[in-house]
């Protein structure tokens, strides 16, 4: 029986954000399940929409013996500590020496590839040459990555295969698992490493530009899986995470397969103008007029993104641009009940609601001013008085085409109310992906005029259906919309910031 080990390590790491990823980040079961290991992990990740969940659907098609390590984690942020990566990177090495006792055919990694620790900036090039080193060069590895990944010169070198997401909203992660597994069947059948062809771009992508539900990046991608079939490659086009303070950061295309040159050529052909890449952002008082006046006249909500402070790219969740924008322009006045905004970061406040109860008005300071990459500091906490309008413990079955089938942990949430405004509290962090983070606390956004998520594109994925109009906005957060505004120190020179 042909045994393959399966491990993974997910982090998208914003360099520049305000919050560590320290080992209780990999342990919480906010965005991602908490860290796991052995056979428990195969019982909770079967059947997810992530890729270690579709590398074990296919790897069961193929009648291979899963050997399970460990699965880790975070919600993204800042560095990746010492401690955890070492933890995770124990935990793992010491499973394939173990494995490797009874004889291993092949390691899988289901990996972010933008992760960067505070002892090495390339922590998944770091992990994959710690199990090189301990299976040989015989033993092939291979990996799946994020769409987001700062795919390295080292990643490259030391794995056998690497395949990486196709969608922003990424709705074919567990189709990347399959994919990964096909790849590792091909190496395992060929005997030796396919040809390897790489592309690197000299600019850095917003992640506002990245939606691969609109143009340019649609038409891309299609063309990327007509190049697969054409030329027998298996392409992968990662527009990388413009955050990760570090000489590789950046958009990387590569192929394997015989072609994997001409499929690479022509590919970044069609991707590699810089002048496609340009997106549009508003200030957040603008976007919030703009909403309203949209509101007016239109059945269906418009949707507005707090791009900044997306705690899917670093940011902690909790600032309060947005919400104030909404106050001083009097949208649930103007709309009573039927304006929201959500997740707010705010253990406290949402611990005081659930303790107070339906009904009760509390006085609070709701939000937090953080350090952002200007140096300067975010909006201050809304201090006002607020009616509880919905409480939950926090477990919540996520339903739409991102992460169905995941259930997160959020910690006690509540709907908090302000001058008309419902406002989505809890105690965990995670990005506004999908509609029944709302409803947990008894918001619907289906019946809402405005509904403001924190999030930068994966709210696409489950609002777009009921979307009117969507909006983005620029309101003061760790996460920079526009990688230019960056203070960059260690980025290569032959990078622009800027398309």
């Amino acid at each position: 029986m042909t045994r393959i080990l399966i491990a993974g390590y997910q982090h998208e790491t914003n360099t520049f954000a305000p919050s560590l990823a320290d080992w209780a980040a990999f342990n919480t079961g906010e965005a991602f399940p908490a860290f796991v290991r052995g056979q428990a992990m195969v019982d909770l990740l079967t059947g997810v929409n992530i890729p270690v969940g579709g590398f074990m659907d296919e790897a069961r098609r193929f009648q291979w013996t899963l050997v399970p390590s460990a699965w880790a984690g975070a919600t993204p942020s800042s560095f990746v500590t010492q401690d955890a990566f070492e933890r995770i990177s124990q935990a793992i090495l010491d499973d394939v020496r173990a494995a490797m006792v009874q004889g291993l055919d092949g390691v899988y990694l289901d990996l972010h590839g933008a992760a960067v620790a505070e002892h090495v900036d390339d922590s998944e090039g770091e992990l994959i040459t710690r199990i090189r080193h301990i299976v040989g060069p015989a033993v092939p590895i291979v990996a799946s990555l994020d769409l987001h990944a700062n795919v390295t010169a080292r990643m490259l070198r030391e794995s056998d295969g690497l395949v990486s997401y196709r969608t922003y909203p990424h709705v074919d992660m567990a189709h990347t698992g399959e994919l990964a597994a096909q790849l590792l069947r091909r190496r395992l059948q060929r005997g030796s490493k396919e040809t390897l062809h790489v592309q690197r771009f000299p600019f850095l992508i917003s992640l506002n530009a990245q939606s691969t539900w609109m143009e340019p990046a649609k038409s891309i991608y299609e063309q990327l899986i007509e190049l697969d079939g054409a030329h027998g490659a298996m392409l992968s086009f990662c527009m990388g995470f413009p955050a990760s303070d570090f000489d590789e950061c950046g958009p990387v295309i590569w192929a394997h397969g015989e072609q994997a040159r001409l499929a690479v050529e022509r590919l970044y052909a069609l991707a590699g103008n810089p002048l496609l890449w340009r997106p549009e952002w508003l200030p957040a008082r603008e976007a919030v007029a703009h909403a309203l006046s949209l509101a007016a006249s239109s059945s269906a909500p418009v949707v507005v993104a707090d791009t900044q402070d997306n705690p899917g790219a670093g940011g902690d969740s909790n600032t309060t641009g947005m919400l104030r924008a909404l106050l001083q322009q009097g949208a649930g006045l103007a709309f009573p009940q039927q304006i929201a905004l959500g997740l707010m970061f705010d253990p406290e406040a949402a611990r005081m609601a659930c303790a107070a109860g339906l009904g009760a008005q509390l006085e609070l300071s709701l939000g937090k001013a953080v350090p952002i990459f200007t140096g300067e500091m975010s909006d201050p906490p809304v201090q006002g008085r607020f009616t509880v309008r919905g409480i939950s413990e926090g477990a919540c079955l996520l339903k739409g085409p991102m992460m169905r089938g995941s259930t997160i942990q959020m910690g006690p949430s509540a709907c908090l109310e302000i001058d008309g405004i419902y406002i989505a509290v809890a105690s965990g962090k995670m990005q506004m992906l999908d509609r029944e983070l709302f409803r947990t606390v008894g918001i619907h956004p289906e019946k809402m005029k405005v509904v403001v998520v924190k999030s930068s594109n994966h709210f696409r994925a489950d609002f777009t259906d009921i979307a009117s109009h969507v909006l983005v906005a620029k309101a003061p957060g760790p996460m920079a919309a526009d990688p230019g505004d960056l203070p960059w120190k260690k980025l290569s020179p032959h990078t622009r910031t800027r398309p």
